[in-house]
């Protein structure tokens, strides 16, 4: 247990690094970049390379390299993403935004089949439940993982307050601000002075060093793990033919279940992009200003992070079932609360109030779907792991896609009629595994999740 511990570690802290960088600079795209929309087409771009590496990038990288590989190869790619910002431009941020992309999807992948088979690795010698280590697995790596999103805001908060220009918003700009916002509008409300560009390449610096210190992290300390169906495949003396290993993710959609976990799927990314884009715009930004934005994604960070340790613990006890159920029910709150909320900066405490929510409600949707598609498709982890980072990021590319052209309460409307429709299509998968599962009731109601046929993760 004391190496496989060992390995999460370097593998969670090792994310923690690259994402401190990653996702500080995800933020701060639109506002960095904002000319001609850089900075909005420089993400659009990279979910859209996403999606292309997420097809068929994974399980050949995966198989060629191994998993520790494929991870130290591919944080490289985020390592270029930062660089490119440097001397931001159509010509080195589109085409850096592209690699980064490619990187995307073999580096969740490879995480997550690495911390499977760890998982049921030790599971199997310690006669445990591979179910219950992998999500305990994942908690701790979700734990570390989301942490980095304290840090990035932080850095960048800290780093760009020295510049800040705190302006007071008037009346009329408020009644701009909210689920029923005036498009136009909602920009330029705060009026925040620009960064100066020693403030942008300071911090830019500490990001491209984060990044570089991950890949060192992971090459100098991560133990190499074989899967037992690449052994497998060894021994078969016949080799996968390059077309089959390229239409490895698309066959994998011949599994009903696959298909009906696409929805909740691609909410993961919905809910995700308005949080990041919409909530913290039309509602922070527009009421408070842009100083605040750090705090409150802070807030965010905080209480994700908290929340998927606690719950990759107890779902052990508590079963997936009445965990999704209480996401479901603590984000239709939030929805219907944002719809019904004109935001003002005298409720001050409400702005952490629904990232706080929403950090529970993402920290169950990670962890639990990570580990459903972990439970459900043990044989078949990466091209499971890379349907998952396929379909989460075409919620991205749809949510950047209409972000600059939609209301927002018409946002909040698809965002619930997605949440719906993921819940109905959850409840079938799980009335299929429990036709599917041939034990007696009282070893179903143990497991708590139904029988398992299988497993995990992102």
């Amino acid at each position: 247990m004391e190496r496989n511990l060992k390995n999460i570690l370097v593998i969670s802290f090792g994310f923690l690094l690259l994402f401190t960088a990653y996702g500080g600079l995800q933020s701060l795209q639109s506002s960095l970049h904002s000319e001609e929309g850089l900075g909005v087409a420089s993400l659009s771009v990279l979910y859209a390379a996403l999606i292309l590496s997420s097809m068929f990038l994974p399980p050949i990288l995966i198989k060629k390299l191994g998993c520790k590989w494929t991870i130290a190869g591919s944080m490289c790619c985020y390592i270029a993403f930062s660089l490119g910002n440097f001397y931001a431009s159509w010509y080195t941020l589109i085409p850096t935004s592209v690699i980064l992309g490619l990187g995307g999807a073999p580096l969740w992948s490879a995480k997550c089949t690495y911390l499977t088979i760890a998982g049921n690795s030790y599971a199997a010698k310690a006669g445990k439940n591979g179910k219950d280590i992998i999500n305990q697995y994942f908690g701790v790596f979700f734990l570390i993982f989301q942490s980095s999103g304290i840090w990035g805001n932080l850095i960048s908060s800290l780093i760009f307050s020295q510049a800040s220009n705190k302006v007071e918003i008037s009346e009329e700009n408020l009644a701009c601000c909210g689920a029923y916002d005036c498009i136009i509008e909602t920009t330029n409300t705060t009026g925040s002075s620009e960064p100066s560009n020693s403030l942008i390449y300071t911090l830019l610096g500490i990001y491209t060093a984060s990044g570089v210190l991950a890949v060192l992290l992971i090459v100098i300390f991560l133990d190499p793990i074989k899967s037992d169906q690449a052994e497998t495949e060894k021994e078969k003396l016949e080799k996968p033919s390059f077309w089959s290993t390229f239409l490895a993710t698309f066959q994998h959609l011949k599994d009903k279940r696959q298909c009906l976990l696409i929805p909740l799927t691609m909410y993961s990314g919905f809910e995700q992009g308005f949080l990041s884009g919409d909530y913290t715009k039309t509602y922070v930004t527009c009421a408070l200003g842009i100083h605040y934005v750090g705090y409150v994604m802070i807030c965010f960070s905080a209480v994700n992070s908290l929340c998927s340790l606690l719950f990759g613990r107890i779902s052990q006890f508590t079963g997936r079932k009445l965990l999704f159920a209480l996401a479901a029910v603590a984000n239709i709150a939030c929805i219907i609360a944002l719809l019904l909320w004109k935001p003002h900066p005298k409720q001050l405490a409400v702005f952490f109030v629904f990232p706080a929510l929403w950090g529970l409600s993402d920290a169950i949707w990670q962890t639990q779907t990570n580990g459903l598609y972990g439970i459900l498709f043990e044989k078949h982890t990466e091209a499971a792991f890379a349907n998952y980072r396929l379909w989460e990021s075409l919620g991205f590319v749809i949510a950047y896609a209409y972000s600059t052209k939609l209301q927002v309460y018409i946002k909040l409307y698809i965002l619930l009629s997605v949440l719906l429709l993921s819940m109905v299509m959850y409840g079938a998968v799980e009335y299929l595994e429990a036709k599917r599962s041939p034990g007696t009731p009282t070893a179903a109601k143990k497991e708590n999740v139904g029988p398992h046929t299988h497993e995990t993760p992102m």
